[in-house]
Formats: C-alpha cells, structure tokens, sequence
C-alpha cells in the first residue's frame, strides 16, 4: 500500500532532520561525509529505513552505516527535542545503491546500442 500524504511529509522531515543532525552534531569522522537520500517510515513510526551514500570515498559506506548505528541513540535524543513528535522510530541504515545499479543499467543499454549498431553496419 502506498504512503499517505502523512507519512511522506513524515519521511521528509525525519530525512532534513537527520542530514542536518549528521552534518552539524556527530563528531564521528566515519559519518562526515554521509548524505541522507531518502526515509522511508512504517505509518505506525516503529522504524524508518534510512538510506545514506558517502559523499567522498575516503569512508566506506558501511563504515559510515556503523557510525551512524553507534549515534542511533544520541540522534534520536536529538529528534525527540527537535520534532515534538509521538513517537520516533527505530532506524535501520542501509547503503543507498540506486546510482550504482543506474549506472549499471547505462552501461548495458550503451553496450547492447552499440552491438545493434554494429550489426546494422554489417
């Protein structure tokens, strides 16, 4: 079922929120490059999945997730404050791989053009 138009708005809160949390308060060099590309909360808010990229490759990205995972608690102290919410989900941090499998499917699409296109001239 999709998302109702709370639980978006919700999503893009909690994702301003974290980005903001992690560039300006978590001192962990793990995460000093981390981005947050989107939040996507249960309606009932008891967890959100939370897809980061690194920004620089200095960090693996599951280094960064680790960083994150030990700052859980610190950040979510931060949103119970902040954003006056019910409720604050768990989060679970998860690598975001959308350009990489974008850049995959380029790839394929450049390859197979370019076998047509030989086949063509042939």
């Amino acid at each position: 079922m999709p998302p109702n138009r709370r639980t978006v708005r919700l999503n893009q809160l909690l994702r301003e929120e974290l980005a903001r949390l992690i560039q300006t308060e978590i001192k962990d060099p793990r995460v000093a490059s981390v981005t947050v590309t989107r939040v996507e909360a249960t309606r009932d808010m008891s967890y959100a999945d939370v897809y980061v990229r690194t920004l620089t490759d200095e960090v693996p990205v599951d280094d960064a997730i680790a960083g994150l995972e030990s700052a859980e608690g610190f950040v979510r102290r931060r949103l119970v404050r902040g954003l006056h919410l019910r409720r604050i989900p768990d989060f679970r941090f998860h690598a975001d791989r959308a350009l990489e499998h974008v850049q995959r499917i380029e790839s394929l699409l450049d390859e197979a053009l370019g076998e047509s296109a030989d086949d063509a001239g042939d």
